[in-house]
């Protein structure tokens, strides 16, 4: 049967419609800024940020998802590049390897690069994975922060390309484990559709605009036709996937079944024979120790024990 979603109060932060709404708008800049400083933790301090050209639907149209660049201005006035998107399963680490290249790529000025120098801007990809997580991955983490580093001493060797993986999968917190405020973010995002109300945790401005933006009742008609569509195209993708991973598992028991059948029945094969063997080698020792043969002899020719042949 065929599982649709049912209407909540607040929309489902990952679909294509919301992820924008919430992440990519200007009226969501105070919300991106807050929580992209938190994930930060200190090491950096974003006061500014401008939404790059880049938009890359039109080349992921038939898998979903949303991918957009943006600019952000440090407070001590220095800019460096940020890719958000929503993480796909399939060749995911080549997508955004392919996705960081790009920005850095298009960096190169149209005049003489041996002026510019190659002198790049850094590039960070932050990424969503909410329904799978990175090979390896331990269930304890749900932040992967990813850069350039010796493989032996783990020495950085590059801090202009970064990559964070959060692995939604893997938070796993409740209300009373909330201890920063990226994880207060996390969760919100987590399960805004399973809040009829806002959490008295879950307080200060950062959440009073993103409980605003997340309500859906505040959306126009023509958006809610646009979120109700991206959240159908979801939900269609999710029934494909159960689907397919029932067929997948119904398959692999009936292999399983067969298969331990068939091992059954040569095990059993086997079984028979040996005790085919060893009847016959009884017999025949019974009638070689009739005619007075020596045991070593009855031995040699049947291989039976001592203990065997001296029962008989």
């Amino acid at each position: 049967m065929t599982e649709q979603p049912k209407p909540t109060t607040y929309i489902d932060a990952f679909v294509d419609f919301s992820f924008k709404r919430l992440f990519a708008t200007e009226e969501s800049k105070p919300i991106l800024i807050g929580f992209l400083n938190h994930i930060f933790k200190g090491r950096k301090y974003i006061v500014a940020i401008e939404y790059g050209k880049n938009e890359f639907h039109g080349e992921i149209a038939e898998e979903g998802g949303a991918i957009f660049d943006i600019t952000c201005t440090e407070v001590d006035g220095s800019k460096f590049i940020i890719e958000i998107q929503r993480g796909y399963q399939k060749h995911f680490k080549d997508r955004a390897l392919y996705y960081t290249s790009r920005a850095i790529s298009e960096q190169a000025p149209k005049g003489s690069i041996k002026e510019w120098g190659y002198n790049l801007t850094a590039v960070y990809l932050i990424a969503f994975l909410e329904d799978f997580t990175l090979p390896g991955s331990p269930r304890s983490e749900y932040l992967q922060d990813i850069c350039l580093a010796n493989r032996h001493t783990g020495l950085i060797f590059y801090e202009k390309l970064n990559f964070i993986f959060i692995e939604m999968l893997n938070f796993v917190k409740g209300p009373d484990a909330l201890h920063s405020e990226l994880d207060k973010w996390l969760y919100a995002l987590k399960h805004l559709t399973e809040f009829e109300k806002r959490p008295e945790y879950l307080s200060g401005p950062e959440f009073d605009q993103l409980f605003n933006l997340a309500k859906y009742a505040n959306l126009t008609r023509k958006e809610r036709d646009m979120y109700n569509a991206s959240l159908k195209y979801k939900w269609d993708n999710k029934n494909v996937r159960d689907y397919a991973a029932e067929q997948g598992r119904e398959e692999g028991l009936k292999q399983g079944l067969e298969q331990g059948l068939e091992q059954g029945l040569e095990q059993g094969i086997e079984i028979g024979e040996a005790k085919g063997k060893h009847k016959k080698a009884l017999e025949t020792a019974a009638v070689l120790k009739g005619r007075q043969i020596s045991v070593d002899l009855i031995i040699e020719a049947t291989g039976l024990t001592i203990e065997e042949i001296e029962r008989l």
